[in-house]
């Protein structure tokens, strides 16, 4: 056993004051006051100006360290993304698949169980971005393999899978029956890419759909007569949002956040190959990205995810959104993790794992621990 005594720690929920992390291994034993250290339990103390939070969580990761999951997607691929999120911050990941063919889908999910089985550190599952979204609103996704699911694909989706597997689909591309199937399989089911209706929408959800993907963007806006997708994710379960300035407005996101709360709203890089790496080009689907002046953008400026790491996510949500600091870091630890059934990550408690961030006074990342050990 050791103690990490820290000046405040974020346990997932709330800020606490000087204490110390019990330890043994990799997994967190319990938090208790400096002098109820057992006698005897060696201590590290971090500097003053530290705070100690959860590794960060984040589910959607499209690429990292120079590569993208879509281009190769095999356990190498994946072990590459985890080290570059790791030491940004992030110590479980969700590797994204952007629309693709169905081998494509097919390698990505046995990649994932390949990592699961090797007991890869950060792969807590896979979120399939698509191929069911709405042609209309696909933006990079090639619209060569939009498409809606098939009985293969529903027996591919269904089929038993080691970690959490969110889907992100279009509710009016999918039927509320395949919705209720996938949701009975266990899979987390994200409304995105979608021209949907307000009610078109909710029937969704209705079904099983539990969340939405990246909020605001590529979706059905808010009107005062037409509600849309936006509409129905402020009424209707968890969402994920990007806060790098670029694709959502500070405004926009201080509403939703006023809306929803640190309980339903969370924070995504939707990073691609150039986050943790000096890559600044790349392709999707065949169709260049370049990193301009820090947005991703394809030959006609369309957004093509973010350069963005989660704990500049958080230092943004708190310096240039106005969210409170606890609340900012709740985003990017325990709401994600609840959102996909991670319950052993995303929070400091009894027998949860032992992955941490060291926040600066300025709440700049500056050391990670992944199972008990600082990387």
């Amino acid at each position: 056993m050791k103690a990490l005594v820290a000046s405040r720690v974020f346990d997932g929920t709330k800020m606490l004051g000087c204490c110390a992390v019990l330890l043994r291994q990799d997994r967190v034993v319990r938090i208790v006051d400096v002098d109820a250290i057992p006698q005897g339990v060696p201590v590290v103390h971090l500097a003053a100006d530290r705070v100690l939070v959860p590794g960060f969580v984040d589910l959607q990761v499209n690429g990292g360290g120079g590569v993208m999951f879509n281009d190769h997607p095999h356990p190498d691929t994946l072990l590459v993304m985890a080290e570059a999120h790791a030491r940004m911050g992030s110590t479980s990941i969700l590797p994204t698949l952007i629309s693709s063919d169905r081998p494509t889908r097919r390698a990505a999910i046995a990649a994932v169980r390949a990592a699961r089985q090797a007991n890869m550190p950060g792969i807590a599952g896979l979120h399939l971005e698509g191929p069911y979204l709405a042609p209309t609103r696909r933006g990079i996704h090639p619209a060569s393999v939009i498409t809606t699911p098939d009985a293969e694909d529903m027996a591919e989706l269904t089929a038993v899978f080691d970690g959490a597997m969110l889907i992100t689909l279009a509710p009016e591309m999918v039927s509320p029956t395949d919705i209720a199937a996938l949701a009975a399989a266990g899979r987390f089911v994200f409304a995105g890419h979608s021209d949907a209706s307000f009610e078109e929408a909710c029937r969704g959800f209705e079904a099983g759909i539990v969340g939405t993907t990246h909020l605001f963007n590529a979706m059905s806006q808010f009107g005062s007569r037409t509600p849309g997708m936006v509409g129905a994710a402020f009424s209707r379960g968890v969402a994920g949002i990007i806060v790098d300035l670029l694709h959502v407005h500070p405004a926009s996101v201080a509403a939703a956040y006023r809306c929803m709360g640190a309980e339903r709203l969370f924070l995504v890089s939707d990073a691609m190959a150039t986050a943790g790496s000096d890559c600044e080009d790349f392709t999707v689907g065949g169709n260049p990205i370049r990193l301009i002046e820090g947005r991703l953008v394809d030959a006609g400026g369309t957004l093509a995810g973010a350069h963005l790491s989660m704990g500049e996510a958080v230092r943004r949500a708190v310096a240039d959104v106005g969210i409170s600091l606890d609340d900012a870091l709740r985003m990017a630890t325990r709401t994600p993790a609840d959102a996909v059934g991670l319950g052993d990550v995303g929070r400091i408690g009894p027998d949860t794992r032992a992955d941490f961030v060291e926040l600066d006074s300025g709440h700049a990342v500056r050391d990670v621990w992944r199972g008990g050990e600082r990387s």
